[in-house]
């Protein structure tokens, strides 16, 4: 029986009940439940908690990388068969916004260290048909974001970050969302900021890419029953969208007690059969720009590790037990040589870790790690 679950969303949502209800209540009795002021409200609230001039709600965090690149093109910087740069060991979902627009995905080997896309490696991967980068905040740390800026701007590059995990993550006072040409957000339940379904976000400073993007996940129209481009239905609803502007308020201290957790397991897992993560300082215990969507030990040992953990009591998760190009969705990619990202994809495994868990929980979590042996 699980005594400590990977995370809990009815005790996350339950001390934001009252607001939440109540939110819903108001776009019920309005009688307006697509594009109206909830969204605007939550666009312009979260545009500026992310440094961000435009904030373009939509359907979900694929619809928002998809729309991102589909609006480049039509923007005429992108064409069918140009190359993106995009991490080996992230989520399918990265990949499946590059092919959705018949662009080729570069599939380039992370920092083994941090799990993001190593700037080095980009450096050696750029062709004449790269056009765009797509760094992932994997885990809910920032990229490095600085290095890989500077490779954009010299090669003449669009930067698509990918944000999904990353809500609130800074570096050098700068938010995911604030760094790119453009930020692609989901808001699924689990993430640090949830919706109570599916929803999505494209953050960017460009006037022209946010009004081609609300035109986009609209049909394509920019003007009702006129249709600019050939869109589709991706919109974030009002509901949802009042949701997320409640939640939004306890984003920061929720991240102050993934922070909390983060270092119970950063200091006390002292097992030599696990290494802990670490973070763009360069230290498990700097923690101040990280903010721990998850907590990933990776193991030789991972399977018996997970194992151990599931017997005392403890649910863990994989993410992600295959990699994007072992996945039967990109037979091409299969004979990749892409070994590290192998590595990662064998021996990562995911804590428990989230704003409601007891520091106490944490504690336990640690002695079970701790007491794992082969």
């Amino acid at each position: 029986m699980t005594n400590i679950p990977f995370l809990d969303l009815q005790h996350i949502n339950a001390p934001m009940r009252d607001e939440l209800l109540a939110a819903c209540a108001r776009v019920i009795d309005s009688g307006w439940y697509i594009a109206g002021s909830e969204l605007s409200n939550f666009e312009r609230a979260f545009a500026e908690y992310c440094g961000s001039k435009h904030c373009i709600g939509v359907a979900n965090g694929l619809d928002a990388l998809t729309l991102t690149l589909r609006a480049w093109k039509e923007m005429g910087k992108l064409q069918a068969g140009d190359e993106v740069i995009v991490p080996s060991n992230t989520y399918i979902a990265s990949i499946l916004a590059i092919t959705e627009n018949d662009l080729k995905p570069v599939l380039v080997e992370p920092n083994i260290a941090t799990y993001n896309l190593c700037p080095d490696n980009v450096r050696k991967a750029i062709t004449p048909k790269t056009k765009v980068l797509l760094p992932v905040h994997l885990y809910g740390q920032l990229a490095n974001m600085r290095d890989l800026i500077g490779i954009a701007r010299e090669y003449s590059l669009l930067v698509l970050e990918d944000s999904a995990q990353a809500h609130g993550a800074v570096v050098e006072g700068k938010k995911a969302g604030s760094w790119g040409d453009a930020s692609g957000f989901s808001f699924y339940p689990g993430k640090n900021l949830g919706a109570l379904g599916d929803g999505g976000a494209i953050t960017t400073d460009d006037d022209e890419l946010a009004a081609i993007l609300r035109a986009l996940r609209n049909y394509g129209s920019h003007e009702r029953y006129k249709n600019l481009y050939q869109g589709v239905n991706s919109r974030l609803d009002e509901i949802q969208a009042a949701i997320l502007h409640v939640k939004l308020g306890y984003l920061d201290q929720d991240t102050m007690r993934r922070r909390a957790i983060a270092n119970v397991y950063a200091q006390g897992i002292s097992n030599k059969l696990i290494t802990l993560p670490v973070s763009v300082d360069a230290s498990v215990l700097e923690l101040s720009s990280h903010v721990w969507h998850l907590f990933v030990i990776a193991s030789e040992a991972r399977d018996a590790l997970k194992e151990h953990l599931a017997k005392n009591g403890i649910q863990t998760l994989i993410h992600y037990p295959i990699p994007p190009h072992k996945q039967g969705a990109y037979p091409e990619l299969y004979d990749l040589s892409l070994p590290v990202s192998e590595r990662i994809h064998s021996q990562v495994l995911s804590l428990p870790i989230g704003p409601t868990m007891s520091l106490a929980d944490a504690g336990k979590v640690v002695d079970a790690c701790n007491s794992f042996a082969l």
